[in-house]
């Protein structure tokens, strides 16, 4: 489990030493602003991902806590702010955990198309026995007709699916489809003359009618 220091919500002035604001609320829990220590948590985010579970050490004692959501710089691309669901001591929590394909498959060296079914598992755990990512090795589809389901994936022990079932497929192989480019019709050569000649007639008429007057 990892740690994040924290600071009562404070002026502006605390973020040019390092922080950023943030608030935690849970089900038992009022909602409290913050301010957390910026490369602790670029860190937690890049190592762990945002299904960890994470100790926020608090003025009123630690707290237990998923990361819920988190606002980036549009420009930089970097935390500005991030809100935290505090866990209660026994629940449970369900959470989107990505998967990370590894590998490399014979069925695609032979012209294969491998098609991402699911990017990330649905499962359900108490918050310490989360991984922060499952891994897919593709190596094992070495035919047109493998496939990789969910049951292929062996869970972490404590740790559940949710609203998945072990049929459902992670990653299979489909055949290359050749595009074939529409032949292009060349253009009808009788019809453009014959509509220059409605024209030329056209044109011999009005003069004769001009003439007539």
């Amino acid at each position: 489990m990892l740690s994040i220091t924290t600071l009562p919500r404070a002026p502006k002035e605390t973020k040019k030493d390092g922080f950023i604001p943030a608030v935690y609320y849970g089900s038992k829990t009022k909602s409290t602003s913050i301010f957390i220590n910026a490369i602790e948590f670029k860190k937690i985010l890049s190592s762990a991902g945002e299904s960890s579970s994470i100790v926020l050490n608090t003025e009123g004692g630690n707290e237990n806590a998923m990361i819920q959501t988190v606002q980036l710089d549009p420009v930089k691309n970097t935390p500005i702010h991030a809100d935290f669901y505090v866990i209660e001591k026994g629940q449970k929590v369900h959470v989107k955990t990505p998967i990370v394909f590894i590998g490399e498959s014979q069925a695609v060296k032979e012209g294969g198309v491998l098609v991402k079914v699911l990017h990330e598992l649905s499962v359900e755990a108490d918050p310490t026995k989360l991984p922060h990512e499952f891994t897919v090795d593709i190596s094992k589809l070495v035919t047109k007709d493998d496939v990789i389901k969910v049951g292929d994936i062996q869970l972490p022990s404590g740790v559940e699916l949710y609203h998945l079932t072990p049929e459902d497929v992670i990653v299979s192989i489909a055949e290359a489809v050749e595009e074939v480019e529409a032949p292009i019709e060349a253009p009808d050569l009788s019809a453009i003359e014959v509509e220059a000649k409605g024209k030329v007639a056209d044109d011999e008429t009005e003069e004769k009618t001009a003439d007539s007057k």
